[in-house]
């Protein structure tokens, strides 16, 4: 039980107080290769289980088909965002705006509550980072193998490991940019270009683009885009409380740490139930030690949980050493979760959601614009009629097209002429001048008010109205 990791090589100067200690770290040094032990339990299982759904959702959303085209397509060049079966248009920008705004105000309610779960089970720097860690597990055997393998000369077992492990990380990072760049281009087209060399230089320039930053972030930087360019550490202090259920190391538990023998009487030595075994730190993928209290730098992936129960079941001591818990539940045994923060936090979040679900479930397919004539002649009089010219616009933004029939209501007997009814294809803008007429005896005021309604053929729930106003002559009102 006293593996311990190998201490890395940093300028230090020690005064004669230990306890006074002073690191100068050269922030030019090369960040030393962090050898993650393999370990099993109750999170690694749940990673899974979170995980393998929202990977396996990334991997075949793009295949799957819906009314003859992919599930989710961004199509830039037309300016269509198909997803499921709706199809968001540019001018449809601030539901984007606001689903934005509601994932990162989930983000930070779950972090009030749970702290970094997201970057621990689901985010795709770390889940992508595992399954390149897996591949190393599985070509070059566990930490100790590692470390042994890259400290030794190259032979050919050498590389033969390391080149199964790079073939297995390209693997991953071609058809994770190959999935990503089905997003903007249908999948199926876009592999049967790249195989028979067809493919435009756009597609082909983002494909590549992606799988290196991919091999390059989960295979090279891996801890360092958490720990310097991922900005949610800087700012999780201001979400985080005494009551936030993080990862956290019980000092009241386990100091003083040391080694010692099972079934040995160690509190009566003055120890801890830790034994300093530094396990925590061997499964850490972000090498920090979790018993020197809450760092910017923890992910709370929970392993360094799985690692130090695994040791005190070896000693036959109770878990929980470390643990999912809050700083008030190790200060004083109690723990508020219901805090009013986090229910003001949850009542906004559901706020939103239900706006939001509300806005897209009523969304209508069809656009529609009214332009009344404003010439020099604002108005005509054919015999006993007054008319009013108006361009109108018909904008079907359905995944099918319609004919739509166009309808004038108002407080007097108005007359729609001049429209056909014709259809109006996906995506197509209808523009057509009308005429809206009323009989001059009828006609009472100057300006009336009245609405304009179009309704599709098909679908009488796709329709749209704009309301504008009708305009007589003077000498017609009584």
């Amino acid at each position: 039980m006293s593996d311990k990791p190998e201490t890395s090589s940093k300028n230090t100067v020690q005064h004669q107080d230990p306890a006074n200690e002073i690191r100068y770290v050269n922030l030019y040094e090369a960040a030393d290769k962090i050898y993650t032990r393999r370990i099993t339990g109750f999170y690694q299982r749940l990673r899974r289980y979170t995980g393998i759904p929202l990977l396996l959702g990334y991997l075949l959303m793009p295949w799957l088909v819906i009314d003859g085209r992919p599930a989710m397509l961004f199509d830039l060049p037309e300016r269509k965002f198909h997803i499921l079966s709706l199809t968001f248009w540019p001018h449809d920008g601030m539901l984007l705006a606001f689903l934005l705004i509601i994932a990162a105000f989930a983000l930070f309610t779950v972090t009030v509550l749970v702290g970094r779960v997201w970057c621990g089970f689901t985010c795709p720097q770390t889940v992508w980072t595992q399954m390149f860690i897996w591949a190393e597990h599985f070509c070059q055997g566990d930490r100790n193998k590692r470390m042994k393998l890259d400290a030794g000369p190259w032979n050919a077992e050498k590389i033969l490991r390391k080149t199964g492990t790079h073939t297995i990380w390209l693997a991953i990072s071609l058809i994770t940019a190959l999935t990503f760049v089905g997003y903007f281009f249908p999948i199926r087209g876009l592999i049967y270009d790249l195989v028979t060399f067809q493919s435009d230089l756009a597609p082909a320039f983002w494909v590549v683009f992606f799988a290196g930053a991919t091999y390059m972030n989960a295979g090279f930087l891996r801890e360092q885009v958490c720990k310097y360019m991922c900005p949610y550490a800087r700012f999780q202090s201001v979400m985080y409380d005494r009551d936030t259920l993080t990862v956290f190391y019980n000092y009241k538990r386990g100091e003083n740490r040391g080694p010692r023998k099972p079934n040995e009487d160690y509190k009566a030595k003055g120890l801890g139930d830790c034994i300093d075994c530094s396990w925590c730190v061997q499964v850490c993928p972000v090498d920090i030690d979790i018993r020197d209290g809450l760092q910017p730098d923890c992910i709370d992936c929970g392993l360094c949980v799985d690692a130090c129960n695994t040791v005190m079941d070896k000693m036959g001591y109770e878990r929980g050493l470390i643990s999912f818990t809050t700083e008030e539940a190790i200060e004083t045994g109690k723990s508020n979760v219901f805090r009013p923060r986090l229910v003001g936090y949850a009542f906004i979040l559901l706020a939103m959601i239900s706006v939001f679900v509300y806005t897209i479930s009523t969304r209508v397919p069809v656009g529609m614009e009214v332009l009344r004539d404003r010439g020099v002649r604002m108005y005509r009089v054919a015999g006993d009629e007054i008319q009013n010219v108006y361009t109108i616009k018909i904008n079907n933004m359905d995944r099918h097209g319609h004919v739509f029939d166009v309808a004038v209501t108002g407080s007097y007997s108005f007359e729609l002429k001049g429209y056909r009814p014709s259809e109006v294809a996906e995506g197509d803008i209808l523009t057509v001048p009308v005429r809206v007429t009323v009989k001059r005896s009828e006609l009472k005021d100057v300006q009336t008010p009245i609405i304009i309604t179009v309704q599709s053929r098909e679908n009488p729930d796709v329709r749209a109205s704009h309301s504008t106003s009708f305009i007589g002559p003077a000498s017609g009102a009584r």
